[in-house]
């Protein structure tokens, strides 16, 4: 109940809410649909047509996601999901970057390559499984306190404006070209609609903590965005509402609680020889820079809606303005949010403190760059929910207006989805280095980053290719391990033997790829060379892991 409201007693009903109901006919003649509450076979027709209409979604985001090249940075966590798969819950040995997934995407990757199989279509199915998730979470909050077709319409504007985003090549590889926070957005999303939904409920509470904290586990997001969000949105409600004062402050304390709950459970992984994570790199930069970096964050925001290259567009400069407007129905819905701030529903509140909150953390941050949009995915699909309840109406009774917004909203989706669809598949160069490396019989190597684990996933793990980058840290310039989003024992030479390198045929550092020249004069002339798929394969007699420097101590054992 919101402040200024006030429960009505059974003894205190108006004489206008005794009055009878309208006839049919009557409500014809003013252009009115009688609402009834639809029989049990229209319910299931109404769930059988949303399920339908999101497989339909994961398919064509599926095509979609196949026009992306995956690269080695989604294939390592089809690697880490595969080493849960095998029992290593903890995965011990592993280091990971500043942002794990482990509590959302990597258990999504487990599950389908327990049904698939280590694959590159492990990591296509996976990003277009959680878009289809973010899409579900941000509907379900959008059609809140909307009936019959305005839930329709409402759900249709969600997916729309998610389906714009995908309008432009940057667009596909934010949303689905490996996890990149997009799937946190959900996490996020689930803890908005728990409160919402369910406010007075014993149980919200400890709900609340136990996602905020698996978020956190996953994502440092839900710490800087969603818990900030939920806790300012409960301070407000503590502070402004008179019965309700006791839910919000169980949520304000679930939510604080969650903070140092999944550090101690972080803490006890590590105790227990579960993962490493690499520190995140980023600070608050200095004030001089804010400017620069508010220009670069509403640039970072337009990438995401798909507003800022038109030229890129898979349908011009009519896709950017489409994505334009909808960009705009976003910023209305959250002007209408704060405008009306006192009467807005819980879920309103939160998305708005959300996005100031991401938009606020990465603008003061050393985050900005112009290819660095991904920080604030968030902002896509709550924007989109706001969009959504800002150009849709709780109800429409007018029939004929019910057909338009259907068609209209049909047409938004369609349009830029089976526009991106036709696109061709990608080439990816690991499939033809995979083939080759198999049918010659060579099974364990090393090359630069970006090719490794890419060739490991799309062979299936038959063909094993471990990451080494360049370090020269404290003495000669020397060949060691990759520090990021690997496995200690990868490189332990009494468990694998390497005996062929992949490298880049440039020879200068570029994207963490190692040129041949380079392996060469390191790890000596080789036995044979041969060029394939625009890489050159060098081939050895020796274990070349003895030359790799190890990036931490060698486990005593493989697991």
């Amino acid at each position: 109940m919101r402040a200024g409201e006030r429960y009505t007693s059974g003894a205190h009903v108006t004489a206008a809410e005794h009055r009878p109901p309208s006839s049919p006919r009557r409500l014809e003649a003013h252009g009115e649909a009688p609402e009834q509450v639809p029989p049990t076979w229209n319910r299931r027709l109404s769930t059988a047509a949303w399920i339908a209409g999101f497989v339909a979604l994961f398919a064509f985001l599926l095509r979609i996601s196949l026009s992306s090249p995956i690269n080695s940075d989604g294939a390592n966590n089809a690697l880490q999901a595969w080493s849960i798969l095998h029992g290593d819950l903890l995965l011990h040995g592993w280091i990971i970057g500043d942002a794990t997934f482990y509590t959302f995407e990597l258990p999504l990757y487990a599950v389908i390559e327990s049904i698939v199989g280590l694959h590159s279509l492990t990591i296509h199915a996976g990003s277009a499984i959680t878009f289809v998730i973010v899409a579900a979470c941000a509907a379900a909050i959008a059609m809140t306190g909307s009936r019959g077709a305005a839930r329709a319409a409402r759900g249709g504007v969600v997916v729309a404006v998610l389906a714009a985003a995908l309008l432009t090549p940057r667009g596909v590889a934010i949303l689905l070209e490996k996890p990149d926070h997009t799937g946190t957005s959900a996490i996020m999303l689930v803890s908005f609609l728990l409160i919402d939904r369910l406010p007075n409920r014993r149980f919200t509470p400890p709900v609340l903590c136990a996602i905020l904290t698996a978020g956190q586990l996953g994502d440092a997001t839900v710490l800087y965005v969603g818990v900030p969000a939920v806790m300012l949105v409960c301070c407000y409600r503590i502070a402004a509402e008179r019965g309700m004062r006791a839910a919000a402050a169980a949520q304000l304390v679930a939510a604080a609680a969650s903070v140092p709950l999944a550090m101690l459970i972080r803490s006890v992984v590590e105790h227990h020889g579960g993962y490493l994570m690499v520190a995140p790199r980023t600070g608050i930069a200095p004030i001089s820079t804010w400017p620069q970096h508010a220009w670069l964050t509403l640039r970072a925001i337009g990438v995401l809606y798909g507003a800022a290259a038109p030229q890129g567009s898979a349908l011009g400069v009519a896709g950017a303005v489409i994505a334009a407007c909808w960009l705009l129905a976003a910023a209305v819905g959250f002007v209408k949010v704060i405008w009306r701030w006192r009467t807005a529903s819980r879920a309103e509140q939160m998305l708005c403190a959300a996005i100031v909150c991401n938009i606020g953390a990465y603008l003061v941050s050393t985050l900005p760059n112009p290819t660095n949009e991904r920080e604030i995915v968030a902002v896509l699909p709550f924007g989109a929910i706001l969009a959504a309840r800002a150009c849709v109406p709780g109800r429409i009774a007018d029939v004929s207006r019910r057909r338009l917004a259907t068609a209209a909203v049909g047409v938004a989706v369609l349009l830029p989805l089976a526009a991106e669809a036709v696109l061709p598949p990608a080439t990816l160069a690991a499939a033809p280095l995979a083939s080759w490396l198999e049918a010659h019989g060579l099974r364990y190597g090393v090359a630069g980053y970006w090719d490794a684990s890419a060739i490991t996933v799309q062979s299936g793990d038959q063909v094993r290719v471990r990451a080494v980058s360049v370090t020269s840290f404290m003495g000669p310039t020397r060949l060691g391990a990759q520090d990021w989003e690997t496995d200690a024992s990868w490189y332990n030479p009494s468990l694998h033997y390497a005996n062929f390198v992949v490298a880049d045929l440039s020879h200068t550092y570029a994207d963490d790829n190692v040129p041949w020249g380079l392996f060469e004069k390191y790890f000596g002339r080789p036995v044979s060379m041969h060029r394939v798929a625009g890489r050159v394969i060098l081939i050895y007699r020796r274990n070349l892991l003895r030359q790799v420097r190890p990036a931490l101590p060698l486990p005593k054992h493989d697991r």
